[in-house]
């Protein structure tokens, strides 16, 4: 029997759904931090950053996306997630960090 080969981000994105994946994890993340009880000054200051998003002229002509905040924030964003046992989020950001970062 052949195994399935998983795609291999240095040679193609082809079968990574990077910007779908990015998106949900985004959603997951802001369950959290848009709670008030669960947010602070640091993330709602990220708040704004997702804000931006896709809006060059907002970010000093850089068009952000979700990826790159997740790439930029991973360290922030799996503490959130370890500090709230968010297993799903964690799975989700384990595999857009082997796939996409």
């Amino acid at each position: 029997m052949r195994q399935k080969c998983k795609p291999d981000r240095y040679v193609s994105f082809a079968g990574i759904e990077g910007d779908k994946n990015s998106r949900e994890l985004m959603k997951m993340l802001r369950r959290h931090i848009d709670d008030p009880l669960k947010t602070n000054r640091y993330w709602e200051l990220f708040k704004d950053k997702l804000e931006r998003v896709g809006k060059p002229v907002e970010h000093g002509g850089r068009c952000m996306d979700e990826l790159y905040l997740i790439h930029a924030y991973i360290n922030n964003i799996r503490e959130l997630f370890e500090l709230y046992d968010d297993q799903a989020a964690l799975v989700l950001l384990d595999r857009i960090e082997v796939e996409s970062c």
